[in-house]
């Protein structure tokens, strides 16, 4: 979930660049993640029991923060055990023990440098995706 356009679009591309052809859904903000993730509103009849391998939730988020999406998360049966990693350019040590405290499973900063942004996506997809034993629907 990530609400600014160039943000999302290095993010997707950088994806695309890896070779992820995991399914990729995209919230605009906060309110929106929850309707696709517990399928209310334009999202009402989608499949709940099929959730996301993992969430890749922005703190700053319009509507409802990363951290309300994370707590909603956190809080309903159908999402509880689905990972959540931050993606924020956040470093105030208060958002991290928040986010920790609220449930997620990772916390990573937003480099500034392309170069470093991208390497950190490829290590982030690559742990995710690749290594990681998801837990069971």
């Amino acid at each position: 979930m990530e609400d600014n356009p160039d943000h999302l679009e290095l993010t997707l591309l950088t994806l695309e660049e890896q070779g992820v052809d995991a399914e990729i859904a995209v919230a605009l903000d906060g309110a929106q993640a929850l309707d696709f993730l517990l399928g209310r509103g334009a999202h009402a009849g989608r499949d709940t029991q099929r959730q996301p391998t993992f969430i890749l939730l922005d703190m700053k988020l319009p509507k409802l923060s990363g951290l309300d999406v994370l707590r909603s998360v956190r809080a309903n049966p159908l999402t509880a055990r689905v990972p959540v990693v931050i993606l924020t350019s956040s470093s105030e040590q208060s958002d991290i023990v928040a986010c920790y405290s609220a449930g997620a499973n990772s916390f990573i900063r937003k480099p500034v440098d392309f170069g470093e942004f991208t390497k950190k996506l490829d290590r982030l997809q690559a742990y995710w995706l690749g290594v990681n034993e998801a837990a069971p629907a």
